[in-house]
């Protein structure tokens, strides 16, 4: 597996959310990953048990799914990934996602 990382900041002062649409270009061997937050989304990430619920208005499902969408493009190096940490990509309070590219079976 690469030891591809992919830590972004999106906000420095820890706000829930970005408080515009922010965009994000990442070069990760050699791949241009562009990651995009919508102004309006809301994420929170809460771990029940043996459940982890993603919460999120339909801004944030589509943020979501832009940043899947980012990790499963051609030519994105297994390994590489994304951050996000409570308050900085996702809601006050909520526990740290990373999504991670795995093509390995």
């Amino acid at each position: 597996m690469s030891a591809s990382i992919i830590m972004v900041i999106i906000n420095p002062e820890f706000s829930s959310a970005p408080t515009e649409s922010t965009r994000v270009t990442a070069v990760v061997d050699g791949a241009s990953l562009v990651f995009e937050w919508d102004e309006d989304a809301r994420i929170e990430v809460r771990a029940l048990g043996r459940e982890v619920v993603i919460e999120a208005n339909a801004a944030g499902l589509g943020t979501l799914a832009g940043q899947l969408l980012a990790l499963a493009g051609d030519g994105v190096p297994d390994g590489a990934h994304l951050h996000l940490e409570n308050g900085n990509g996702v809601e006050e309070g909520s526990v740290d996602l990373v999504l991670e590219r795995s093509d390995e079976e």
